[in-house]
């Protein structure tokens, strides 16, 4: 039996990051939304056990206990109380490392689906979510990749059904940014505050984009200011195919421009793809993405 399970990639529409707590940590306040690309991993049965790591970002992968993977499949196993080391897992890794589309929380949560369907099938989706709250903020967005307001730490979830497909374009530079470094550049900067600003009056994309418009992503800055390359792919978005909007997701480096139409997108990533092909360029649908696991 092998059954695989699609890992998103996940952007922030906007961001608002809040001062640093007590604790160090940041309150956010964002609507996030996935991707149609992203990678994929499949559990095999009769597969050798452990995790191996192909596609073109396979290098970037971290080993270990830096591996999302295989801490989340740690949580899991003692949450159920069943041993996970003789899973066999294949990860395609086919988003950037360290590029702010949350792809190891989503490879994670993928992670989590795959040991539920196969060693804890009637398991509640609160207790996936609980062993999926130990893997960090994004956990439990990336659990079940649906389009939702995010608030606390990023890990309080209100689901936004009205959202529209939003045609775009994703951009990365090649360039990881450290995510650290972008947040405590942030802080000497002084921080904006994580306000949470009234849905869109208009659900429509061109309604949806101008509101977008209003919003920011307070982290995008900092991460700029610490690797250049974005600035050079949001000046290039900027000038070609009529983008709507261009914004960094998360603390960076990709980027996304959103398109009237799919079509456009389609046309401006190819032609990135053949001007920079240093770059990761890729069109998409911006929207929710079920868990697409099947079994054969």
């Amino acid at each position: 039996m092998r059954l695989t399970a699609f890992a998103p990639a996940k952007i922030n529409l906007f961001l608002h990051v809040g001062g640093p707590r007590a604790d160090g940590m940041h309150p956010l306040v964002g609507l996030s939304a996935f991707a149609d690309v992203g990678d994929r991993l499949t559990l095999d049965a009769e597969g050798a056990p452990g995790l191996t790591v192909t596609g073109p970002f396979a290098s970037g992968v971290p080993s270990g206990s830096e591996n999302l993977v295989l801490r989340a499949l740690d949580a899991f196993g003692r949450r159920v109380k069943a041993d996970v080391s003789g899973l066999s897992l294949m990860l395609d890794k086919r988003l950037p490392p360290a590029s702010g589309v949350g792809g190891g929380s989503s490879d994670a949560g993928a992670a989590l689906r795959l040991a539920r369907a196969v060693l804890a099938p009637d398991l509640p989706d609160a207790d996936l979510l609980a062993v999926a709250r130990e893997i960090g903020a994004d956990g439990p967005m990336c659990l079940f990749p649906r389009v939702a307001w995010t608030t606390g730490l990023g890990d309080v979830l209100t689901p936004e059904p009205r959202l529209p497909p939003l045609p775009a374009v994703m951009v990365n530079p090649g360039v990881p940014t450290p995510t650290g470094a972008v947040f405590r550049a942030y802080d000497a900067d002084g921080a904006r505050g994580a306000d949470l600003p009234p849905p869109p009056d208009d659900w429509s994309v061109a309604g949806v984009v101008g509101w977008l418009a209003d919003q920011r992503n307070d982290l995008e800055t900092p991460a700029a200011r610490l690797t250049p390359e974005i600035a050079d792919v949001r000046k290039h978005l900027e000038a070609v195919g009529e983008a709507r909007l261009v914004r960094m997701s998360g603390s960076g480096a990709t980027l996304f421009a959103l398109y009237e139409d799919r079509s456009s997108a389609d046309v401006v990533a190819a032609n990135l793809r053949r001007q920079h092909p240093e770059w990761w360029s890729v069109s998409t649908s911006l929207d929710s993405q079920a868990d697409d696991s099947s079994g054969h």
